[in-house]
């Protein structure tokens, strides 16, 4: 490959295969989109493994063309040339006096090496990536970062490697827990790696060459120029669903050098999330707000696809907001930004936005909801006398409803709950899922950041997980350490917390709240709903968040019979975040 060239198009010089040598002698490529005339310009820079060369369209069709649709904001004012997947559209921000890099990872697109993804080599090779763009002739020595899932979820990595030229850092629907947020949740195994990587990651791994993709942006090859054998393809790579497989604990060194060190997060930060991301990115950006260092740190939470708001009017100008603040210095209005800013939901895919304190919401009322077996209802009391409901372990589980509620009701922040069990087996894997009906007992669903049916909260939990870290844990966020297995005897009661992600709904008055206690995953009761080309063809509530590993979940330990326990020393509950109904504005 020869060192890289230069030319003119759209407005824009773009410096194709730009080489950044890396401590081991591996040049790692990158494309360099910056302004026509001669200066030092703040850098936006994103590093991932998903081919900067290939086009937006090209693998993730139905994404875009769906957002080009619905979202004309979108692909206004550019040509789109080089739209590509989860980062900025460089026409959109080099206008604005902004250089824009994109790196291939280590392994991907067109750099060579090892794939191995999230790994702490990946982090380091991102952090000189950084110090690379910070002293280029063209730069102005600030970097800041930005970008969507894999390109967020990276920056808590780096960030806590404190590069001195990363200035600000933009997390768009961002994990940052890759044991809690992405392979095991609660401690079951979860199936999206097993989906994602082949489709995403090995379809444009470095050495696919004249068997990948041409890219429509310069003709070159996303994933070439070398075309490897498979063989060669397959030593080159390490195989990231059985490292998941392989790794069941979060005591594995394979997650312990993925995981940051919050103390040392200390750049300024914009942290971005996703009401419907269910099974991967809403907790980290939550996480990440709450548990870095820094002391320049913003929250927005906002809903629909997990892709779409990053490239509307109102991402863009949010992020140029942001780094205009902290990259070029410009009066923006950056420093009376709120520190939280959420976009509320309400049935409909209707949003309304409001500012915040802090997060959680300062002035939550925390509310216990008592199940009762009785008549499988949510109530303010705890249970009198003792009572228990037995559903089967690999089944559809129980549901518990409120009376309608007599008034909108916002429920907004994190949610636990803390239930009793029995199971005839040495385990059992809890599913819950926090619901809403209409007084005809219609759920209420949204248009999830994936699955067009996404329910109102989920969480998890395998009982041989339930040791917590008394540390870390909170009463609204319960933080498992998942470093050991701790059987069940069965037969056995075992008091279990159980960690509830993040969510935002205004209950309209009449409507009723549920809380469904599962032995599976959770199915929208509507049927199947259309999914994505790279993910599935069909969605059924949780999208590709899927825990169906028969290795896993073996029926003679989790097919047994479970049992919820409630008694008067035995108060199982529902704690949700309930905002006072004053501050519920309508949409």
């Amino acid at each position: 490959m020869s060192d890289f060239r230069t030319e003119v198009r759209d407005g824009m010089n773009i410096d194709w295969d730009v080489p950044i040598v890396m401590d081991d002698g591996i040049a790692l490529r990158c494309d360099v989109y910056r302004p026509l005339d001669d200066g030092r310009y703040p850098v936006i820079i994103s590093y991932g493994p998903y081919g900067k060369l290939l086009h937006f369209e090209d693998l993730y069709t139905d994404q875009w063309r769906r957002m080009a649709e619905d979202h004309p904001d979108v692909v206004a004012g550019s040509t789109n040339q080089y739209q590509n997947w989860e980062v900025v559209d460089p026409e959109k921000w080099v206008p604005d006096g902004y250089a824009v890099v994109r790196i291939d990872s280590r392994g991907a697109g067109r750099s060579p090496g090892l794939l191995d993804i999230w790994s702490a080599r990946e982090a380091r090779d991102f952090h000189d990536c950084i110090e690379w763009a910070g002293v280029q002739p063209w730069s102005n020595g600030k970097v800041g970062i930005n970008g969507i899932s894999y390109y967020a979820m990276n920056q808590w990595q780096v960030a806590a490697l404190q590069p001195p030229h990363l200035a600000a850092i933009c997390i768009w629907e961002g994990a940052a827990d890759f044991y809690r947020d992405l392979s095991h949740h609660g401690g079951i195994l979860c199936s999206f790696g097993r989906t994602w990587f082949p489709s995403q990651v090995i379809s444009v791994q470095h050495g696919k060459g004249k068997k990948g993709y041409r890219s429509r942006m310069n003709g070159d090859w996303v994933a070439g120029p070398p075309t490897l054998t498979d063989e060669e393809l397959g030593s080159n790579r390490r195989d990231f669903w059985k490292d998941c497989q392989d790794n069941p604990l979060d005591s594995a060194e394979y997650w312990r050098s993925r995981m940051p060190d919050w103390s040392k997060v200390e750049v300024p930060l914009f942290s971005s999330g996703n009401w419907g991301g269910q099974g991967l990115h809403p907790r980290g950006n939550f996480e990440g707000f709450v548990r870095s260092a820094s002391s320049q740190k913003w929250l927005e939470v906002h809903g629909i696809e997990h892709w779409t708001e990053f490239y509307t009017d109102y991402g863009v100008a949010l992020q140029k907001k942001f780094f205009g603040h902290f990259l070029k210095g410009e009066d923006t209005g950056w420093e009376n930004q709120p520190k939280v800013q959420l976009l509320v939901r309400h049935p409909g895919e209707k949003f309304v936005e409001r500012h915040e304190e802090d997060w959680p919401i300062p002035r939550t009322d925390w509310t216990r909801l008592y199940l009762d077996p009785r008549d499988h209802s949510l109530g303010e009391s705890p249970m009198s006398e003792s009572a228990s409901v037995t559903y089967a372990g690999l089944g559809d589980g129980v549901t518990f409803l409120t009376a309608p509620v007599e008034e909108a009701t916002e429920i907004t922040g994190p949610i636990a709950a803390k239930l009793w069990v029995s199971s005839e087996t040495e385990d059992a894997d809890l599913f819950l899922v926090v619901r809403v009906f209409t007084p005809d007992m219609k759920e209420v669903t949204f248009q999830g950041a994936l699955d067009p049916n996404t329910p109102i909260a989920q969480g998890w939990l395998r009982a041989s997980h339930r040791k917590l870290d008394e540390t870390l844990s909170l009463p609204y966020r319960p933080y498992h350490t998942h470093d050991e297995k701790q059987p069940l005897v069965p037969g056995e009661i075992y008091e279990l917390d159980v960690e509830v992600w993040p969510t935002s709904i205004v209950v309209p008055s009449g409507h009723r709240i549920g809380l469904t206690v599962r032995g599976r995953d959770y199915e929208w009761p509507g049927g199947s709903g259309v999914g994505l080309g790279t993910l599935g063809a069909v969605f059924t509530g949780v999208g590709p968040f899927k825990h169906d590993d028969p290795g896993d979940r073996p029926a003679s330990v989790f097919g047994g019979k479970v049992t919820l326990h409630m008694a008067p020393d035995k108060p199982a509950h529902l704690l949700l975040p309930v905002i006072p109904d004053d501050d519920n504005a309508q949409p």
